[in-house]
């Protein structure tokens, strides 16, 4: 929510944006163009969006229409809205966490694009591909190095009277990694959920509405632990200050986020929609995330920038498995907890 542009601070992304299509178009009139919704990092000036949309149209001859509605929460909730009159075509940063409530609500069509292969079966979220994965990250708490002397080492340490208002969260509701926040603390620590989430309140500067605005305000030394991703310290070490803001390891291990798209059920572009999906898993896209959306891709034969050392994969995944009520619930015990109730 990874995801997920490190560069892009506080950016409020457009409520949408449009690419001209660059080449003669190669499919039939009637699939020449595409709406495609996606979360604002992906769409900010220096996510994937600027590189990938062009590259797509130019290879395809198809034009892009790409729809901001905010996070990849807000980008479900939006296609969800419109599901009897869709007017997207593909939904773009649906997580394993999002995935359950997208076919609760049948917004996403079956398709299993070219390419598939090259997708682990570690990282496949949906045996019908109704939605394709394309990255992946584990989050992470991040730490300013220059700002906080001593960084935490678990999440239980995160309550510690000594962290007191330094650390910045995302809203659960609308944010994928706030949502993977709340389902890395299930994971640990079950029914104890409401007295963590308790004990954690005072530790808590702000619940921001997505990544974006929270990553901002974290770089701009607001606090200095943010929840994030482990790849956001090689952005930190490809583009500013080596060392000083470091993705920590917690003893409790770290749950993963894997990052697809679907093609939205009823979309009027369906032709050009599969083949969007397709170039999502060929070399051109796939080779542009590491240095835009700052997470690794799915095809593991793209070569990672030295940059990436930085980035340490956890020792120990962990995840909660949490059916979606259940997720939901845990939602709102540490919301309910956060206004003390």
């Amino acid at each position: 929510m990874l995801t997920h542009t490190h560069g892009a601070r506080v950016l409020l992304a457009a409520a949408a944006i449009s690419f001209a299509a660059i080449a003669t178009s190669c499919v039939q009139k009637d699939d020449a163009q595409l709406v495609v919704y996606a979360y604002d990092s992906f769409a900010s000036e220096w996510g994937p969006g600027p590189i990938v949309i062009p590259a797509f149209e130019k290879a395809t001859g198809i034009t892009v229409e790409l729809v901001v509605p905010g996070d990849a929460g807000q980008v479900l909730a939006r296609a969800v809205d419109e599901k009897r009159s869709p007017r997207a075509d593909v939904i773009v940063g649906i997580d394993g966490n999002l995935l359950p409530k997208a076919l609760a609500a049948g917004v996403l069509a079956a398709y299993e694009p070219k390419g598939s292969a090259s997708v682990p079966a570690r990282l496949r979220l949906d045996d019908d591909w109704r939605l394709t994965p394309y990255d992946w990250s584990s989050f992470c708490v991040m730490w300013d190095s220059e700002k906080l002397a001593v960084p935490p080492a678990s999440l239980e340490d995160l309550t510690k009277p000594e962290y007191g208002r330094k650390l910045i969260l995302m809203d659960p509701r609308t944010s994928t990694p706030g949502l993977g926040f709340v389902e890395w603390t299930a994971a640990i620590y079950g029914d104890g959920l409401s007295g963590y989430w308790k004990r954690l309140a005072p530790s808590i500067l702000t619940l921001s509405p997505g990544w974006d605005t929270g990553y901002g305000l974290f770089t701009a030394g607001e606090a200095p632990l943010v929840i994030s991703y482990t790849t956001s310290a090689a952005y930190h070490a490809e583009y500013e200050t080596a060392g000083r803001y470091k993705a920590l390891e917690f003893a409790d291990g770290h749950p993963i986020q894997v990052e697809g798209a679907g093609i939205v059920v009823g979309a009027r572009h369906r032709e050009a929609a599969e083949a969007f999906i397709d170039f999502m898993l060929g070399d051109e896209f796939q080779a542009a995330l590491p240095l835009t959306n700052w997470m690794y891709p799915v095809n593991e034969g793209v070569v990672l920038p030295p940059s990436y050392e930085a980035s340490k994969k956890p020792a120990k995944t962990v995840s909660a498995g949490l059916a979606p009520n259940q997720l939901d619930e845990a939602v709102r015990t540490a919301l309910d907890a956060l206004q003390g109730r």
